[in-house]
């Protein structure tokens, strides 16, 4: 029997918690056994929420803290309330190798802050990223940097492409990971210095792990010509929220339409299925799990406002994380 995977969990983190983790750890549950979750909360409450689940308790354990990070905390009172909290306690299981990989909704600000607190940055690499995945025409991308870091330099943006790669071939294994720079147009003439240098030394870098494919224009992310966009966190956290806004308002819009009056209503009904498949694309619960690479261990962080069907899907990048060697293949592929 294969050793399984092992999720340290804060429990007491996002919306809902701890109700909502449990309820997406008994979906997950109900498809994967082979993974144990280190639960770390209030052990009182936890239970509460275990009750009449179908979870084996073989499954879990339970680490009892009373204390937790709340929403409001700024990073540097997170950090300060203590080691004792939940997200603290799940992030120093992964430090000290007894979990392999930490899972929060809580607080995107101190789970980063107390995460490159507690785990060494993979050497070599200078600055962590924050990676999301994010949905095209043909499967998926992966995007970074989402916002850690506002400046960056060409090294920065070499180690990002190597990361968003390794990440991408974790996740999704029988894929070609294409690579391309974010920029306002297409021509290597376009962009600043830092990104016109980063397409020059990624057109000379001879790599098995993916192929360079030049730039790409924020109208062409979702046309699925390349899968792992590269920008730094300024520019890339503009593109996610543009891009979140842009979904919810034709969703929005959308579901106007189809139930302002008899005629949308009868449309909806005739095209009952290729609605729901389009409703399912821009779903983001889909794509719940942003990845902080760039730390010697994998730390994933759940939206703290999705439902459970969102945290399964959150568990889901972590089991793959952990079964395609992510860190490994970082390592692998960093250059000086």
């Amino acid at each position: 029997m294969n050793k399984p995977i092992v999720i340290a969990v804060d429990a007491m983190g996002g919306d809902n918690a701890p109700n909502k983790i449990i309820d997406g750890i008994e979906l997950y549950h109900q498809k994967n056994i082979d993974i144990l979750f280190k639960l770390f909360g209030n052990k009182d409450l936890i239970e509460k929420s275990l009750k009449n689940k179908k979870i084996d308790n073989q499954s879990y354990e339970i680490i009892h803290t009373e204390n937790n990070v709340k929403n409001e905390d700024s990073a540097l009172a997170a950090a300060k309330r203590g080691k004792n909290t939940s997200m603290w306690l799940s992030i120093e299981s992964v430090k000290n190798k007894t979990s392999d990989i930490v899972l929060s909704a809580g607080n995107t600000a101190a789970l980063f802050v107390i995460a490159k607190l507690n785990i060494k940055m993979i050497e070599k690499i200078d600055k962590p990223a924050l990676s999301g995945l994010w949905p095209n025409k043909t499967g998926m991308n992966i995007v970074l940097d989402l916002g850690a870091n506002i400046e960056c330099n060409e090294k920065n943006l070499i180690d990002f492409s190597i990361m968003g790669a390794a990440l991408h071939k974790s996740l999704y294994p029988n894929e070609t990971s294409k690579v391309a720079l974010l920029n306002i147009g297409s021509e290597e003439i376009k962009g600043n210095n830092v990104i016109k240098n980063t397409y020059q030394e990624l057109s000379k870098f001879n790599s098995t792990l993916f192929e360079f494919k030049g730039y790409v224009e924020g109208n062409n992310i979702m046309c699925g010509d390349v899968n792992v966009i590269i920008a730094d966190g300024f520019t890339g956290n503009i593109a996610l929220k543009t891009a979140e806004g842009t979904a919810n308002f034709i969703t929005s819009e959308l579901k106007k339409a189809l139930t302002g009056n008899a005629l949308g209503k009868i449309s909806s009904l005739l095209n009952i299925k290729n609605i729901n498949n389009f409703k399912k694309k821009l779903d983001p619960r889909l794509y719940n799990g942003a990845i902080l690479l760039g730390l010697n261990s994998p730390v994933v962080k759940s939206h703290g406002g999705t439902d459970y069907i969102g945290f399964a899907n959150a568990i889901s990048v972590c089991e793959k994380i952990i079964k395609g060697r992510l860190i490994d293949k970082i390592k692998e592929n960093i250059i000086n």
